[in-house]
């Protein structure tokens, strides 16, 4: 198979092309959580059903998880420009379309559309800053990536806080919808202009894995759907369809493996799972986004329904995790070179400490200053999510083989959207159980966290597992990556080599 080298790009050029291409991703992730405050608006001025506000939130998500890896892989081999333009065109038409809905059903229509959408942007993003960047400077684009995927989603709900209260609730959660048409125009100007036309990747019988897009797809669909229909589908028959998602899975692999034996280019290249960067770092990614989105879905929910927050009050009230979070990811893309996976390590502890002050203080204070009474706590946890999401994505992609770049980011990413889809799944149900039972309460939202640091803490066990790994076996990673993909171990360095 031809590797594809990244071409050298005018240095100015290529840090404005990557400002494009990340640009394109928070307003496309900033769409994961925005909503979450609007609902009480759509309910309001679309006369919206649960059900209707329920696919609002989750058929975005869905259909962006299911777009992922094949369009990362189309990226791969048809050219990521073209690929990440068509994305973002459609995207901000599709949010157009969502802010004119007529009513509850077209707005669903139109939101699996916009998920759909920011399917394709999103694996194009880490494709091109393989391209574009290498070494030292390709961490860097990293943990700027890392940073926007931290900082877009816990910044959600602040924004449709900030619009709905400008607006009003009949016509607010359109604006939701609306904010994107001015970023999206603009960024799709500039990325005709700056994104470099580099070759798409080559090799031999490069043909679209369709029968692999299939068996992907399903298996994802039946992972996804029971986890983000959790509180519409009654009853248990609705769990049987995880084991179904496995087995897809599970021939979904085998099918992998066989096109590779084969000498056809698979959907997923299953080699990038030799490297043991990029198999921890999606687990890590995985259970930490089960935890990490979590938290504002029920917060907001607690602080609106229990306390009687507005819905901007709400917004600010996540604020100070927001900007926190900046900071920590700041920080941590500087320091990921040098410390790389304990970086990893440290912000998971802060964020398991963070969540439990919340805890604590929700238990300690009178509700009405429950708001300020967390703020410290939540800026302990925020940047505990930057010095964990930032170094992570990093560490996770920065040694993958640039002709698979977009393949590899869009498994992390589909790992992000099915861990979040099972977290708010399963927080949510630990949360709406407590409230059934015993009305609201502040006990609902202190088991939700708990659950919530439950998954932080299974990642940081495997961030820890990993790191022991690394110190038992300190070469074993770059002669995987040398020997399986011949590449010249570019990547950041995870441990601090004296020097001669």
């Amino acid at each position: 198979m031809t590797t594809v080298q990244a071409r050298p790009v005018p240095d100015n050029r290529r840090w404005k092309a990557l400002a494009v291409c990340l640009t394109a991703g928070f307003i496309s992730l900033l769409d994961t959580s925005i909503v979450n405050v609007a609902l009480p608006s759509m309910e309001h001025g679309l006369a919206a059903s649960e059900a209707a506000q329920s696919w609002v939130v989750s058929g975005y998500a869905l259909a962006f998880g299911l777009v992922l890896v094949p369009a990362g892989r189309l990226g791969d081999m048809h050219g990521r420009r073209r690929a990440f333009l068509a994305g973002l065109a459609v995207f901000t038409l599709a949010s157009a379309a969502c802010g004119l809905a007529p009513s509850a059903s077209w707005l669903v229509v139109f939101r699996l559309v916009q998920g759909a959408a920011a399917g394709m942007v999103a694996p194009q993003t880490s494709g091109l800053i393989q391209q574009m960047f290498q070494g030292a400077e390709r961490a860097k684009a990293f943990g700027l990536l890392g940073s926007v995927i931290g900082i877009s989603t816990a910044a959600g709900p602040l924004a449709g806080g900030l619009l709905i209260d400008a607006v009003g609730t009949d016509d607010g959660w359109r604006w939701v919808f609306f904010v994107n048409l001015p970023i999206g125009v603009a960024a799709f100007g500039a990325g005709l202009r700056l994104l470099p036309r580099f070759p798409a990747a080559t090799g031999k019988r490069e043909e679209f894995d369709l029968f692999g897009v299939l068996l992907l797809g399903s298996a994802v669909l039946a992972l996804m759907l029971p986890l983000v229909q959790e509180q519409q589908w009654t009853g248990r028959l609705k769990w049987a369809l995880l084991p179904v998602g496995a087995l897809l899975l599970a021939w979904f692999w085998a099918w992998e493996r066989r096109q590779g034996r084969r000498g056809r280019a698979p959907l997923v290249d299953l080699e990038l799972f030799s490297l043991r960067s990029f198999t921890f770092g999606s687990l890590i990614s995985l259970t930490y986004f089960a935890g990490f989105t979590t938290v504002f879905f029920v917060y907001s929910l607690f602080l609106q329904n229990t306390v009687g927050y507005s819905a901007l009050a709400a917004g600010l009230s996540v604020l100070p995790f927001a900007a926190a979070s900046a900071v920590g990811a700041a920080v941590g893309g500087r320091l990921v070179t040098r410390h790389g996976r304990k970086l990893v390590v440290l912000g998971l502890t802060g964020v398991a400490v963070g969540l439990l002050g919340v805890i604590v203080a929700v238990q300690l204070v009178p509700l009405e200053m429950v708001g300020w009474a967390t703020a410290v706590p939540m800026v302990v946890g925020g940047i505990g999510s930057g010095l964990t999401v930032s170094p992570n994505t990093t560490l996770t992609l920065t040694r993958v083989p640039v002709q698979r770049a977009g393949a590899a980011g869009g498994v992390l990413q589909t790992g992000q959207r099915i861990g979040s889809a099972a977290g708010i799944a399963v927080v949510g149900a630990v949360y709406f159980a407590h409230e059934a039972a015993h009305g609201h309460s502040v006990t609902a939202i202190q088991l939700g966290l708990l659950t919530a640091v439950g998954f932080s803490l299974i990642a940081l066990l495997l961030a820890v597992a990993d790191l022991r790994e690394r110190r038992l076996h300190p070469d074993v990673e770059r002669a995987a990556g040398a020997v399986r993909h011949g590449t010249e171990g570019d990547g950041v360095e995870e441990t601090v080599r004296p020097r001669a």
